[in-house]
């Protein structure tokens, strides 16, 4: 083949670790390694796709073989060893997918391979790929020889998923965490090939590729290669372009959205979400990725553009930032738990577009609920500092009724509006009468409110952790009714007028009232056991035996 008919992310493999690009610190490792022949047994490469895995294994596999010394390692002209390592065909290299050869009898074969030494190279190097993909049999089988190869023989694994390798084999390797490669460095690497390439893409389409990419080199270049081979000659290939080839709408229209929300515009809102529809985005998609950015505003303060944020740039992380600061922060966490509830119910629905805009409804109005309870009390406030009656003793002076008019932005026009609004305040004082400060008075509601179910739930399956200003924490339990939490949420809710957190703990919580009671019991019961009553009547009647222990009235004696 050809080596310009290849795919760019074959054409553009590094062949050294001078070209190598996101993984100095690895590079520079290794190579300090084998200049001071300090070679391990066993390197283990982890990290996501297309970070260049695989491509150091080679790397590594022609540095130790390479018929020159590390610092004159072939570039241009390659000698044997490194052109047939390139290539993929050198006898003494030898590379395996793990994902294609499992068994315990491929790695046997491996292991009876490696006996013999090299036949033209200085070491025999065995890279597996995917290594994780091993079944249990074979990576016992591999162990002994890992810990103590010959000196002519080295491994190499590459795998994605670190946490299947057993921890055995992990102990006997050199362990590398290949990064992202980061935006901006990812960024200039593409530039630079689209350049060599003479392709016509705006900067804001290769923007959109490395986003896309989340820092894998390959899939960036596997996206540049479907991105040239879609232009015709003379024309230009931007950011509408990519959008519409990729299959991605930009996540700051996500941003522009949110904002709109936040400003209760409803007619704009759904106009934008419909520009996004029109796109070819699916209502799923659309969704998850809202709940992406819902995420950025929720913990904004904690994140920092580094570089390794495929997401977001610098513009859209300052707007988030300054967004969330004017948004009271409960107001995500109620967001997020619409946008989750809205997923699972996508599903149920035939016309999932129209479920999406409701759902964007349903959180303008949200946040509205929210702006004017808060306009309420404020009203109240400014009632009470006055010592005004609305019943009309005293009277409000007209000063203090434009002042009243100004606060409430033109809510209240006269005397009438208020005393419709003091009546609302009352309605809104009965709503909240009910206080729920512990456990103890959680029951006491579900008596008074006749919730005989919840009670019982409560009393026999509940674990409790902690209880303390409106979040209640609990053991999980595997006989708790699935819909307890969102039926003692809403029901908290329904009493209080206040969200309440509820959430299951890993933590083992205190005994249940049930439990409590039971154990209560046999301790009575051990306790009549050992009295002197029960004693005598043993000496008298030697066959009898106390079987249950009722309390009929308050004892001040055994």
């Amino acid at each position: 083949m050809n080596k310009n008919s290849k795919v760019l992310s074959l054409k553009y493999r590094p062949q050294n670790f001078a070209d190598l690009i996101g993984q100095d610190i690895v590079s520079d490792t290794i190579i300090n390694s084998i200049k001071y022949n300090k070679v391990p047994n066993a390197y283990l490469f982890t990290g996501i796709r297309g970070v260049g895995k695989t491509t150091i294994a080679r790397i590594i596999a022609k540095s130790l073989n390479c018929v020159n010394d590390l610092n004159n390692i072939c570039t241009d002209k390659l000698c044997d060893n490194c052109k047939a390592i390139s290539d993929s065909n050198h006898i003494d290299v030898l590379e395996m997918d793990a994902a294609s050869k499992t068994g315990v009898d491929d790695v046997r074969d491996l292991i009876e391979f490696s006996r013999y030494g090299p036949t033209t190279a200085k070491y025999k190097i065995f890279i597996i790929d995917e290594v994780h993909m091993l079944s249990k049999q074979a990576f016992n089988a591999l162990l002994k020889t890992l810990e103590e190869p010959p000196q002519y023989l080295k491994f190499i694994f590459a795998t994605t998923e670190i946490k299947k390798i057993p921890i055995t084999v992990i102990s006997r390797c050199q362990r590398f965490d290949l990064t992202r490669v980061k935006f901006l460095e990812l960024f200039e690497y593409i530039k630079k090939i689209k350049n060599q390439e003479k392709g016509k893409i705006t900067d804001d389409a290769i923007k959109l590729i490395v986003k896309i990419s989340e820092g894998s080199v390959r899939d960036a270049l596997s996206l540049l290669d479907r991105a040239l081979l879609s232009l015709e000659e003379g024309e230009e290939f931007d950011l509408n372009k990519a959008q519409n080839i990729f299959g991605y709408f930009d996540k700051s229209q996500l941003i522009n959205l949110f904002q709109l929300i936040f400003h209760g515009k409803e007619k704009e809102v759904l106009k934008h979400y419909r520009l996004i529809y029109d796109q070819g985005i699916e209502p799923k998609i659309f969704l998850n990725d809202f709940l992406e950015i819902l995420y950025y505003f929720k913990n904004i303060n904690s994140l920092t553009i580094d570089g390794n944020n495929f997401s977001l740039n610098d513009e859209e992380h300052k707007l988030i930032k300054k967004l969330s600061n004017e948004v009271e922060p409960n107001t995500f966490l109620l967001f997020w738990q619409f946008a989750i509830k809205t997923l699972g119910e996508l599903d149920l629905v035939n016309n999932q577009n129209l479920s999406i805009e409701m759902f964007l409804i349903r959180l303008i109005h949200l946040k509205k609920i929210k702006n004017d309870n808060t306009n309420i009390e404020g009203i109240k406030n400014k009632l009470e500092e006055k010592k005004i009656v609305l019943d009309g003793k005293p009277k409000i002076d007209n000063n203090d009724l434009f002042d009243l008019k100004n606060k409430t932005i033109g809510q209240i026009k006269n005397i009438t509006q208020e005393k419709k609004l003091d009546e609302e305040i009352s309605k809104n004082n009965d709503v909240k009468k009910l206080s729920v400060k512990s456990f103890s008075d959680l029951l006491q509601t579900c008596i008074l409110k006749k919730e005989v179910k919840l009670k019982y739930e409560l009393e026999k399956n509940v674990n409790l952790v902690s209880f303390d200003n409106k979040r209640i924490e609990i053991s999980f339990n595997e006989k708790l009714d699935k819909e307890f939490i969102k039926i003692l949420s809403s029901k908290l809710y329904e009493w209080t007028n206040e969200r309440w957190i509820i959430t299951l703990s890993k933590e083992k919580g205190s005994p249940s009232i049930k439990e409590n009671l039971l154990q209560d019991k046999k301790n009575l019961f051990e306790k009549k056991k050992d009295s002197s009553i029960y004693k005598k009547i043993l000496e008298n009647f030697p066959d009898a035996e106390m079987t249950e222990v009722k309390i009929l009235k308050e004892e001040n004696n055994e």
